[in-house]
């Protein structure tokens, strides 16, 4: 019991400020971006809130490995380049929460659109020779 609180403590920490929103069952839809948002800032304190982290945090790695994947046989430009080694999912999950609440209209893209959005803003890759 202890542990579970110490995790749902250090997840809090991680997420800072952004987790004080409350998120929806409506959010586990995924018709945006910031549905998406709302499913990686929620507060892990109950049913709903644990299901939404670990939901973000699977579709995260889930369409970033499908991405890295299609990329590796794609001879043309990549969307995004990850440093080695990668950032944390937790450090990605928050800087992506803080990416998309810094300006309301990157709310609205699916929220692959979103997410590859700010990969690419985030680790660009670098100019091809």
């Amino acid at each position: 019991m202890r542990f579970a609180r110490w995790i749902a403590g250090a997840a809090l920490a991680l997420l800072g400020p952004s987790a004080a929103f409350a998120v929806t069952e409506a959010n586990f839809d995924l018709k945006s971006t910031g549905d998406l948002v709302e499913l990686c800032s929620a507060v892990p304190d109950n049913g709903l809130g644990t299901a939404a982290v670990n939901f973000c945090e699977g579709y995260l790695q889930g369409a970033v490995t499908v991405e890295m994947l299609n990329m590796a046989g794609f001879r043309g430009s990549k969307l995004f380049c990850l440093p080695s080694p990668p950032p944390t999912r937790a450090a990605t999950m928050n800087e992506f929460v803080n990416w998309a609440r810094a300006e309301p209209d990157r709310f609205a893209p699916s929220p692959t659109d979103g997410l590859f959005r700010f990969l690419s803003e985030r680790y660009p890759c670098p100019p091809s020779r």
